[in-house]
């Protein structure tokens, strides 16, 4: 079995100053420009993002990660308006100001510029990129790494301080394009195009990848590893005996499901759960 003691866990130490990182999901609601939007005033789009931050940090996580998840259907990087940035600074803004713990910023779908200059202006430590190097068939579409722009972009800005979390064989997508290149290969170009730490996942939503798969992708980097979906109490324990931490969010909210408010019942109970793995 992969163990943490194979993996550095660099990054995760550096920004959270501890060897494993539970990180909750701020899925925003739907931001003017969005399909979904319905003209809510910002205050209350705010509120909604802070009142989950709040709970998540308050239950005993130590950072989390903002997400324009209610910005259905997602838009390709190039097509991604300016106002996206514009609010997601203002929301992260807010919550650095009022959790102090580390933020991470993930802009759907698969836009880094953006995620990098909202961490910037907001005081994130890290991002989020589902596709960083390669290419996968998306619900979006084709969708292409972005590693060589993104780094360019952090250089312009002087903002080499901002990690980057990239995701190895990511969810919502065909593989096809490199199907004759293994998971191992794949997640060793992560690191090769100077990702900081690597992230599993399942098919979609809420579903996490298998422990093999998890495995097989901490074998092949010596990067830290997260696991960023399908995370619940029921395997948390040995998802952190593989990883370095963990991306938690439908399993924390209310019912279960995503697009719900964050549970405080259901924030202490997986932490609790949790505790004795994430200390080792």
């Amino acid at each position: 079995m992969q163990t943490i003691s194979d993996n550095n866990s660099g990054a995760i130490r550096e920004i959270f100053g501890r060897d494993k990182a539970l990180i909750g999901m701020i899925h925003c609601p739907p931001f003017p420009g969005a399909p979904r939007y319905r003209g809510a005033a910002m205050d209350a789009v705010y509120d909604a993002c802070m009142r989950d931050a709040e709970a998540l940090v308050g239950g005993g996580l130590h950072g989390l990660m903002i997400e324009n998840h209610g910005d259905i259907p997602f838009s390709k990087p190039e097509d991604i308006g300016h106002e996206t940035a514009a609010f997601m600074s203002v929301v992260t803004d807010r919550i650095a100001r009022a959790v102090g713990v580390p933020l991470g910023i993930n802009v759907l779908a698969n836009a880094p510029i953006p995620a990098f200059a909202i961490a910037m202006a907001g005081g994130a430590k890290f991002i989020r990129v589902n596709q960083w190097a390669n290419a996968y068939v998306a619900n979006e579409g084709f969708m292409e790494g972005r590693a060589a722009e993104a780094m360019r972009y952090r250089s312009l800005l002087r903002a080499e301080h901002i990690k980057v979390f990239a995701d190895s064989h990511v969810k919502h997508g065909a593989h096809a394009i490199t199907a004759d290149r293994t998971i191992e290969e794949l997640t060793r170009d992560l690191a090769f195009f100077d990702a900081d730490a690597v992230i599993a996942t399942g098919q979609r939503t809420g579903n996490t990848a298998t422990m093999e798969e998890i495995e097989q992708i901490g074998a092949a980097t010596h990067l830290p590893l997260l696991v960023g979906s399908g995370v619940d109490k029921s395997n948390i324990v040995e998802i952190l005996k593989r990883t370095n931490g963990v991306i938690v969010a439908s399993s924390l909210k209310k019912d279960g499901v995503w697009w719900n408010p964050v549970d405080p019942d259901r924030v202490k109970a997986f932490v609790e759960q949790a505790r004795p793995a994430v200390e080792l």
